[in-house]
């Protein structure tokens, strides 16, 4: 029996396979696996993820191939097929983990929409420890152009959620008054994810002088009213923390003096 599942919060369909109901009408037992199975499992896939990365990002999904990938982690062909039954499937794992990572950091649906705004624009900075992830979002959301690739209704469909949950944040911004005169909250939210596309582009291009989360402050001052950066740096450190393997605050770099 195929259960659809939706891909977290982006309206993407994958589906997962359950064992058919008995006569009986429950499930068959399953054979469980000795916890050690399922370490080493795990272990695999996410080495597999590790190398998918690497070879989507630098050749694309189409270019990119199976075999490439099992030959970086030292399987064959068949081996990774175990663990994932496709590429697409492959591909669509990889994107589920970086919505992971995005979710975890930015709540949509928090009342003060000014703050759901502040902290859109520090994921950019987060996003800059994981150039891998970014790379990769950059060259798909490309080839997903074509309505033949097999993540083109993903990527429309996750700009749709994005754009609706981003418009939300602007409208409660307006209706608290923090919105600049003549900013339609639908325009601004088009604008902003077309800021962030563009800013991950020329930092994979020029990393040392494109700074996405500062660049994304700047455009929100001129949006909202009153907009500030208070209490930001809390925010800053528990980022910094996450994306530092030992859970140590790594060094942020500073503004070199005009």
């Amino acid at each position: 029996m195929e259960v659809p599942r939706l891909m977290r919060g982006y309206g993407v369909t994958m589906t997962e396979t359950t064992p058919a109901p008995t006569e009986a009408g429950t499930a068959p037992t399953r054979t469980r696996k000795p916890r050690g199975e399922y370490a080493k499992s795990k272990e695999t896939r996410t080495a597999i993820l590790d190398a998918a990365l690497e070879v989507f990002s630098q050749s694309g999904y189409r270019a990119g191939s199976l075999r490439e990938v099992a030959e970086r982690v030292g399987m064959s062909e068949a081996g990774l097929l175990h663990h994932f039954r496709s590429k697409s499937a492959l591909l669509l794992a990889l994107l589920d983990h970086r919505d992971d990572l995005s979710r975890a950091r930015v709540d949509f649906d928090l009342p003060d929409g000014v703050e759901a705004l502040r902290a859109l624009a520090e994921l950019a900075r987060f996003n800059a420890a994981q150039p891998g992830i970014v790379e990769l979002y950059t060259t798909l959301s490309a080839e997903a152009t074509a309505p033949s690739h097999p993540a083109h209704d993903y990527f429309v469909n996750r700009y749709h959620y994005v754009r609706t949950s981003v418009t939300g944040s602007f409208e409660r911004a307006a209706a608290a008054g923090r919105l600049a005169d003549g900013v339609d909250p639908g325009r601004a939210a088009v604008a902003t994810i077309a800021l962030m596309d563009g800013l991950q582009v020329q930092w994979l291009l020029d990393p040392e002088s494109t700074d996405m989360a500062e660049a994304l402050h700047e455009v929100f001052r001129s949006l909202i009213r009153g907009y500030d950066l208070v209490g930001i740096e809390n925010a800053l450190d528990v980022l910094d923390a996450e994306a530092t393997p030992d859970g140590e605050s790594a060094p942020r770099r500073t503004e070199e003096p005009a």
